[in-house]
């Protein structure tokens, strides 16, 4: 049926309806008042309001017991069918809290590094909840843009905002095993001299970047200039051109844990430098009480507490 704007239903109050519809039922006040966990009295006022509301009888009063009005026997169907429908709906409403499409915002390099290498652990858990990941640099909106939990890297600071750290950063640098052979081995710290260095533009993310020449001044190296080769402004560009041989990277340790197992990768040398930089959960206070949001919030930072990095 066609609705002009600004329609609204006139409608009784629903405890006033639910009554009618169990004492119909039972064509016993006290049998309906066991149902809903009230007093016979309380069905038998609200059906009075009912009566009231509608301007007809809806029952013939006995000495023992009740019976239906002709009106209420027409009308009864058709209650408990929308009865029937609210049940329903609200079923298929839990349901959808506890299930469908979750989408996740995340930073290019942790869902490709780090996400996608987990997610079946997830998906074993909870087979009825779909992960949509939404991999972008720019900062998503969780309205507009339907987003349910947000994995940003950052300082942490979101205001008004539930937020829980996944974990810390620290960076250090990686290179391809064949740059640890050939005509200029990497060995020692000297011979960075002889290999181009790869840099992660961090942009406005953090006041301290963790760049080469933090990482250099804590190595105790002055003699290599460190601020020279290509600039990548994904971390994950830059690691692929280390897994390609072109170079050495300082990269986050949890962006190429995968790479370092498979031996795409290796760590020439031990030392780390810790980054103000960190990933983070986060999504609106409410957005926890959606069950699937709150289920992949649990996951994600036992996954990440259960994984070294």
């Amino acid at each position: 049926m066609f609705r002009t704007e600004g329609f609204m239903r006139r409608l009784p109050p629903l405890k006033s309806l639910q009554a009618f519809e169990a004492a119909a039922r039972w064509l016993s006040f006290s049998k309906a008042a066991d149902e809903l966990f009230v007093t016979p009295a309380a069905i038998s006022q609200q059906i009075k309001q009912l009566e009231g509301f509608l301007g007809i009888p809806l029952f013939h009063r006995m000495t023992r017991s009740v019976r239906l009005t002709e009106e209420a026997k027409t009308v009864l169907p058709l209650v408990t069918e929308g009865f029937d429908n609210l049940a329903e709906a609200v079923d298929r409403l839990k349901l959808e809290e506890k299930s469908g499409i979750l989408t996740v915002s995340t930073v290019p390099t942790f869902a490709v590094k780090w996400l996608v290498h987990h997610l079946t652990g997830f998906s074993e858990k909870h087979p009825d909840i779909d992960v949509r990941l939404d991999a972008s640099l720019d900062t998503r909106d969780f309205n507009r843009d339907g987003i349910d939990v947000s994995i940003r890297l950052g300082a942490g600071e979101y205001r008004g905002l539930h937020v829980s750290k996944i974990f810390d950063e620290e960076v250090s640098p990686v290179c391809s095993p064949k740059l640890l052979e050939g005509s200029f081995p990497l060995t020692s710290l000297k011979d960075l001299k002889s290999h181009r260095l790869l840099h992660v533009d961090w942009g406005s993310l953090t006041s301290q970047s963790p760049d080469w020449q933090m990482w250099a001044q804590a190595a105790g190296l002055d003699d290599v200039s460190v601020n020279r080769g290509p600039r990548f402004t994904v971390e994950n560009m830059a690691i692929e051109a280390a897994i390609n041989g072109d170079g050495v990277a300082l990269v986050s340790h949890s962006a190429v844990v995968e790479d370092l197992k498979a031996g795409r990768l290796v760590r020439p040398f031990d030392l780390t430098v810790q980054s103000d930089l960190a990933y983070w959960l986060v999504c609106p206070h409410a957005h926890l009480r959606k069950a699937k949001v709150s289920a992949f919030c649990d996951w994600l930072l036992a996954e990440a507490n259960q994984t070294p990095v």
